[in-house]
């Protein structure tokens, strides 16, 4: 995309727009939702920043053009050209990401999924392991980090979870998590010292609210059982635990915290965030460009990333980054890759773009 490409009428129309909702803003609103106002303009005040850095940067290039005709400006124009030459094509790049089409969701709070795979006990003290990661990652982002289920093993494996992570730009970050992960190491349960390969599977989805997603009542059955704990004392003995079954998907989510009438609400809140989701996947699915332009398939069964604890060694396989900071990692130091990631994204999708 050359500098003509952007085209000047979309532009102004943006600005103009953002006008709009300052002026609106200022004058408290009106009959317009205040909050719906407030979302739009902090979303258009990226893009318009980037507007006016590059419009002031095209006005002052030709304003330098004009004075290389001036023998005594001409040494100063031709050092203001070099200098704009060479800021333009970043500040058009800049443009260019802040034009893409952002995904609806990516300022919703995330709700995060993580159960063992393959590999027994290992995989399941391999998914708490996910577990702490997340949490330390979103506390050192300064974001809210709920447990709203947990369920572990005997030995104090994971065997399953469902935390909601809150905070500026959290599915957005998190989004790209969702997959298998692998890991390689000596278990503590190995007295043979072998290295074992086992796995735990991540999925992170946009919370949904009752006015995203309507479930009628008689779209779900809502069973109570007997919660399992991990064993002695943490056995539960009411019928406390929940699990609600979506008739027309067949999907099924349970909760088994302490409080049935808590169970019903977690559980609720997830099924929501996942027909939510299967709602954006099948939207993504109709989009050829979409498709093209994912960061992996999106596909909860492909093996995203490979943790290899004795060579200290992590490395994602959609974008072929590897990392020898494993440590670091696993203390939630994840900006890197995610870095990475979003920037692998946004590559793919200004490439569709311009096919």
């Amino acid at each position: 995309m050359h500098l003509t490409m952007f085209q000047s009428d979309t532009l102004d129309q943006i600005t103009r727009r953002f006008g709009y909702l300052e002026a609106r803003l200022m004058e408290g609103g009106g009959t317009e939702d205040i909050s719906a106002l407030s979302r739009e303009y902090s979303e258009l005040k990226p893009v318009v920043d980037q507007i006016s850095a590059y419009q002031q940067a095209l006005a002052a290039r030709a304003e330098a053009e004009a004075l290389q005709s001036d023998p005594e400006m001409r040494e100063l124009a031709q050092e203001e050209l070099s200098r704009l030459e060479s800021e333009l094509p970043e500040l058009e790049q800049a443009l260019r990401l802040a034009l893409l089409p952002r995904d609806a969701a990516d300022a919703r709070p995330a709700i995060v999924e993580l159960r063992p795979g393959t590999g027994g006990e290992e995989a399941s003290l391999f998914a708490a392991d996910l577990l702490r990661m997340y949490q330390r990652y979103g506390e050192a982002r300064g974001w809210q980090v709920q447990i709203i289920s947990y369920t572990e093993t005997e030995l104090g494996g994971l065997r399953e979870a469902v935390i909601r992570i809150a905070g500026k730009g959290a599915f957005a970050r998190l989004k790209f998590e969702s997959g298998v992960h692998r890991v390689q190491r000596v278990p503590v349960t190995e007295s043979g010292g072998r290295i074992h390969t086992s796995a735990a599977t991540v999925a992170v989805l946009p919370e949904a609210e009752e006015v995203d997603i309507d479930i009628p009542a008689q779209d779900i059955r809502i069973d109570t059982m007997r919660a399992s704990g991990a064993g002695g004392q943490h056995v539960n003995t009411t019928d406390s635990a929940v699990r609600i079954t979506h008739l027309p998907t067949g999907l099924v989510v349970t909760s088994s915290e302490k409080s049935q009438h808590q169970n019903r609400a977690i559980a609720m809140q997830v099924l929501r965030a996942k027909l939510y989701d299967m709602e954006r996947q099948r939207a993504d699915a109709d989009r050829a460009s979409a498709r093209k332009a994912q960061v992996g398939s999106g596909d909860r069964s492909e093996r995203i990333r490979t943790y290899n604890f004795p060579q200290g060694r992590m490395t994602d396989h959609r974008i072929n980054l590897t990392l020898y900071k494993l440590d670091a990692v696993m203390q939630g130091d994840l900006d890197e890759v995610i870095d990475a990631l979003i920037t692998a994204d946004q590559a793919a999708r200004l490439a569709a773009l311009e096919e």
